[in-house]
C-alpha cells in the first residue's frame, strides 16, 4: 500500500501462523538463520586451519556464544531500555515473545562466553574474541532486517522519497493518511552494522595480516561498529529516555568506542604472532 507516495509498512511478523498470534516470527528466525551462519563461518575457519578450536571445542564455543546472545540481549534490555518496568512487572524478563532484546547486551554476554571458554580451553581471549568478530555481522544484518519486517524501532520522521509510514509509530487507530512518514532506520542499520561490518572483517581476516596481532580484530571491530551505530542513530527514533542528551544507542555506544580503542593500543603493544 502506498498513501501520498509513501509505501505503508503493514508486513506480517509472522512468518507462520500455527494458530492465531502464534507461529513463526521472522524475528526468532533471524537469530536461527544468524547462529547457522555463524556456524558456517566458524566450521570454514577450522577446515582452512586458522581456528583456535577443534571439532569438540567448537561445539561448545557455539553454544555459549549462544546462550551469551540470548542472556545477554535479554538482560541487556531489561536494565539498559526496561528498568522502571521490572518492578512493575517483574515477569517481563521471561517474556521473551514480546520482544526487546539488546545489541549492547549481547556484547557484554559474548564477552563473558569468550572469557569462560578461554579458561576453559586455555586459549589465548583476544585470539578467541578475534574469531568472533567474523561471526558477528550477518546477525546484525538479519536481525535489523527482522525488526523492519515488525515495524518497529523506527526512524524519525522525513519526507525523503523512501521514507516509510509505520502505523506502529502513531497511536492505535490513527488513519494511515494522518501518519508521519519515517526514515527506515532499520535498513540503514542493517547495511552499517551488518553488510560493512561483514565485509570489513572478512577482508581484514582473509585479505590481510590483521590476524598475526591477536586483539587487533576485535579493536577495529568495536571501533567501527560503534562509529556506525553512532551513525544509524542519526536517523533513528530514540526508544527511550535521553541519557546526558544522547540517544540510548550513542551513548552505550562510547564505551565500547573506548573499549576498541583499548583493543587496539594493546595489540600494539604486544609482539606479532606470525599467524
Amino acid at each position: 500500500m502506498v498513501i501520498s507516495g509513501h509505501w505503508v509498512n503493514n508486513l506480517d511478523p509472522i512468518l507462520l501462523h500455527i494458530h492465531g498470534d502464534f507461529g513463526i516470527r521472522f524475528y526468532g528466525m533471524a537469530y536461527v538463520l544468524s547462529f547457522l551462519a555463524g556456524m558456517g563461518l566458524l566450521r570454514l575457519m577450522r577446515v582452512r586451519k586458522v581456528s583456535p578450536f577443534n571439532a569438540e571445542q567448537e561445539a561448545t564455543a557455539i553454544l555459549a556464544w549462544v546462550l551469551g546472545v540470548l542472556i545477554g540481549g535479554r538482560l541487556g534490555y531489561v536494565l539498559l531500555y526496561a528498568f522502571p518496568r521490572i518492578w512493575q512487572d517483574p515477569l517481563m524478563i521471561f517474556r521473551v515473545w514480546e520482544g526487546g532484546m539488546s545489541s549492547h547486551g549481547g556484547f557484554a554476554g559474548v564477552i563473558i562466553a569468550t572469557a569462560w571458554l578461554s579458561l576453559r580451553f586455555r586459549l589465548p581471549f583476544l585470539r578467541l574474541s578475534d574469531v568472533l568478530c567474523l561471526l558477528t555481522p550477518p546477525g546484525f544484518f538479519l536481525v535489523r532486517i527482522a525488526n523492519f519486517i515488525n515495524g518497529e524501532l523506527w526512524g524519525k520522521i522525513s519526507t525523503s522519497p523512501w521514507a516509510v509510514i509505520f502505523p506502529l509509530s502513531a497511536p492505535p487507530g490513527t488513519p494511515l493518511d494522518q501518519i508521519q512518514p519515517r526514515h527506515p532506520s532499520q535498513l540503514y542499520e542493517a547495511a552499517f552494522e551488518g553488510l560493512i561490518l561483514l565485509a570489513y572483517t572478512q577482508w581484514r581476516f582473509w585479505r590481510t595480516p590483521a590476524r598475526t596481532r591477536p586483539g587487533r580484530m576485535s579493536g577495529e571491530f568495536l571501533i567501527l561498529y560503534a562509529l556506525l551505530r553512532i551513525l544509524g542513530e542519526q536517523f533513528r527514533e530514540p526508544d527511550a529516555g535521553l541519557i546526558l542528551g544522547m540517544s540510548r544507542g550513542i551513548f552505550y555506544s562510547l564505551f565500547l568506542l573506548a573499549l576498541g580503542v583499548l583493543f587496539l593500543w594493546y595489540s600494539f603493544t604486544r609482539r606479532e604472532t606470525g599467524r
